[in-house]
């Protein structure tokens, strides 16, 4: 992963966008429904996740809440539980996702459950307490996941029932940044490498940065062009820097 993420980064920098939401276009296999495909492509996260920290006994009762593992997993399995399951339920006027970006999608998410639930079961010591440095990343991680949802909410709330088209969003990351949803992964994910302290970890981050701000890029300049009464001082990821 911390090799394909500098390489994803440059493609998607210099390269064209990835053809799925807005960007959807033909010339990247059959189109599949948007809610099967978030559906599908993020659930093997959350199920291999589970079934390594099952399998390992993190979760055998009765449960140590205090554990810096359990409590890592707990975090990973909340975030996919959201987006595997609610997100993709909760979504209006989605667009179709080619089979090639599913495919992709579904791969990484089968590696990056695989390696994150081995490090946290194997290389995460069962014996490791509470640091500060958990807590903060953690604290990170909670603030970035609860603006992950407000985001998407925001997003969904745009488009009242039978809707489609784009409108600006506004409010939480929103005034800040053209792709709220995205910062706040990229928060989320990073508040999660600091707790976790491994290298899968930083790697997930890292690539999650070169995945997603690129798009965001992409999306504020997008926004600049569709809408003449866009917010100037919005950035593009990064609040008051990119």
């Amino acid at each position: 992963m911390l090799i394909i993420a500098p390489v994803t980064f440059v493609t998607l920098v210099f390269g064209p966008v990835a053809p799925y939401g807005r960007y959807t276009r033909s010339g990247w296999g059959p189109q599949l429904n948007g809610t099967f495909a978030w559906i599908t492509m993020e659930a093997p996260s959350l199920l291999v996740m589970l079934a390594l920290t099952r399998s390992a006994g993190l979760f055998s009762q009765p449960i140590d809440w205090a554990s810096p593992r359990i409590l890592l997993a707990a975090a990973f399995l909340v975030h996919y539980t959201y987006r595997a399951i609610i997100f993709p339920l909760n979504i209006r006027g989605g667009k179709t996702t080619p089979l090639t970006v599913w495919a992709m999608s579904f791969t990484f998410c089968c590696w990056n459950g695989f390696i994150q639930g081995w490090s946290l079961s194997h290389e995460v010591a069962s014996e490791a307490v509470i640091s500060p440095r958990l807590v903060v990343g953690l604290i990170l991680w909670a603030c970035g996941f609860l603006s992950v949802v407000h985001t998407d909410m925001s997003l969904t709330r745009l488009r009242r029932p039978g809707e489609s088209g784009y409108k600006i969003p506004r409010g939480g990351m929103f005034e800040l940044v053209s792709a709220g949803n995205y910062a706040s992964e990229m928060l989320e994910w990073t508040g999660f490498a600091i707790a976790a302290g491994t290298l899968p970890a930083a790697a997930f981050a890292l690539f999650t940065f070169c995945n997603l701000a690129p798009r965001g890029v992409a999306h504020h300049k997008w926004y600049l062009t569709k809408f003449d009464d866009y917010p100037k001082s919005r950035k593009a990821v990064i609040p008051f820097l990119w």
